[in-house]
């Protein structure tokens, strides 16, 4: 809108009119063409929203609302550009960004514009969610950078510190801060920044970090505990050795095992990241090593991102491709891949995301197709993951609903994973249980004799805390707590690996709170 076409009085009465009608009920798009914002132009719909908002109509109306219907806001932030120990011929080298992220991608974008400041990133996005009608109470927080492992500890409780002050500061009109690229803070900072978060109105319900099998140690998931992490994305991207050499990933699956082995023991979700079409592999091989991630107990993660390997510039395997050393597999070999790997994946994992959000001009060559895994699920047949079967807005009614329980083997005892279903298996809620076998010695005292909680997530929109309404407030939280309880006889105690804006609901359930865990006294 240029200063010469912008009338504000005819843009207020505009807006009036617009919202008036559509608090009436009237078709959308018949009146936003009735009324436009200018000669040239249409309302958006936050502006609509503002407008509902300004002249004092009730309104629910959502603009994307596809980004909350798993029942949280996600908040993805990136750490700012730093040296990766990783020497993956694969990854792409932006220096403008951490390793392994292009400048171009939405994600990088955002991150850049706030100069990588984890507050300005924090704020500007739960802005952008307010203006586009969607309660923020209820914040993940999702941190990318490469390797958060590598990074001085300092700046980690820097990152983290200013990210919970964010959320406890937030406001939607409120201005950012000056940003800043970097930053030191000491544990007492942190700390009260989490207390404060337990009863502030945008709370951290879920916080996530990415890094690799071979930076997974006791004395790392001891201080991201500390830290209120509660998911791990951890790049396996293969489970043969040989491909893991060729591309010089500098850990091999017996580390990939290890670091599982540990997460699970400390109750982590894991976000596994594997890839398709690495130097070295074929189809075939592919679909094989796909298959031992669930085939195998020492895998068998709860979310996965799978990434067919694309071709960017920087790559060192660019290298390889120039030589005809690699190729990248042709649309019809890729699809076969997709389509006999995604039916593979346990109904107790979700596939988070099938490509990655580069754009299409950072390709050199390789899939350039933004809808790839729409076109993957039409095809394969048998879809059982979470994501495919998510409620989403659907409303339901508890009779709707029966709880169905899942038994399988992990790498130290027995994994329930219990859900609410319809009768087309589409899931509403779920929570994941891990029973440890009793000789296998917890990682922390304070884990000892324990079943653990590891998640409890119940979907559809994100609604106000306390708020009435759609499938997140049908008790389904509550029942599913108790079902752990009973499931869990013969422990001492049951722990939850909660989340720092979780802990007042878990309080409510008779849950308390120790040093990294909340419990619940099963023996005297």
């Amino acid at each position: 809108m240029s200063k010469f076409d912008f009338n504000p009085e005819k843009f207020k009465a505009q807006l009036r009119q617009v919202a008036a009608e559509l608090a009436a009920g009237k078709d959308y798009d018949k009146v936003i063409r009735r009324y436009p914002k200018t000669k040239t132009t249409l309302f958006t719909k936050a502006d609509v929203i503002a407008g509902l908002r300004h002249f004092g109509y009730p309104g629910k109306m959502l603009a994307k609302p596809i980004r909350t219907m798993s029942g949280v806001v996600p908040v993805t932030l990136l750490t700012k550009p730093y040296p990766c120990p990783g020497k993956c011929i694969f990854c792409p080298d932006d220096v403008r960004m951490p390793k392994s992220y292009l400048s171009a991608e939405p994600g990088a974008q955002r991150a850049a514009a706030n100069n990588f400041d984890p507050y300005n990133q924090v704020t500007s996005r739960l802005q952008t969610y307010y203006a586009n009608n969607h309660t923020t109470d209820k914040v993940e927080l999702i941190i990318l950078g490469g390797t958060w492992s590598a990074y001085p500890l300092p700046y980690k409780l820097w990152f983290i510190a200013r990210c919970f002050e964010a959320l406890n500061e937030f406001k939607p009109v409120k201005k950012l801060t000056r940003p800043q690229i970097s930053g030191t803070a000491e544990w007492p900072r942190l700390l009260k920044a989490q207390s404060i978060n337990e009863t502030a109105v945008c709370r951290c319900v879920g916080l996530s970090i990415e890094t690799r099998p071979d930076f997974i140690t006791l004395g790392q998931l001891i201080e991201l505990r500390k830290m209120g992490c509660t998911k791990i994305q951890i790049g396996i991207q293969s489970l043969d050795n040989r491909v893991l050499k060729l591309n010089r990933r500098g850990h091999t699956n017996a580390s990939t095992r290890k670091a599982i082995v540990l997460l699970r023991q400390f109750g982590f979700k894991i976000q596994a990241h594997w890839m398709a079409n690495l130097y070295g592999s074929t189809p075939k091989k592919d679909i094989a090593d796909f298959a031992k991630l669930f085939s195998q107990k020492w895998y068998r993660p709860d979310e996965l991102k799978i990434y067919p390997c694309s071709l960017i510039a920087t790559a060192e395997l660019m290298a390889y491709y120039k030589k005809g050393l690699w190729r990248p597999y042709s649309q019809t070999e890729l699809m076969k891949v997709m389509v006999n790997v995604l039916p593979l994946v346990a109904e107790y994992c979700r596939v988070s995301r099938m490509i990655r959000d580069f754009s299409g001009d950072d390709i050199v060559v390789g899939n350039k197709i933004t809808n790839f895994r729409q076109l993957v699920e039409a095809k394969a047949k048998k879809i059982k993951e979470i994501r495919f079967r998510e409620i989403r807005s659907q409303l339901v009614r508890p009779k709707d609903l029966r709880l169905k329980m899942i038994t399988y083997k992990t790498s130290i005892g027995r994994e329930k994973f219990l859900q609410w279903v319809t009768k087309t298996n589409q899931i509403a809620g779920f929570l994941r249980l891990s029973l440890p076998r009793r000789n296998v010695g917890p990682p922390i005292k304070e884990l000892q004799g324990a079943a653990v909680i590891r998640e409890l997530h119940v979907y559809g929109h994100a609604l106000s805390l306390g708020g009435l309404g759609k499938t997140q407030h049908l008790g389904l939280g509550r029942q599913l707590l108790f079902k752990a309880r009973v499931l869990a006889a013969g422990y001492k105690k049951l722990s939850v690996i909660s989340s720092i804006g979780t802990r007042e609901y878990y309080r409510r359930h008779g849950f308390s709170s120790g040093e990294l865990y909340q419990y619940l006294k099963l023996v005297d």
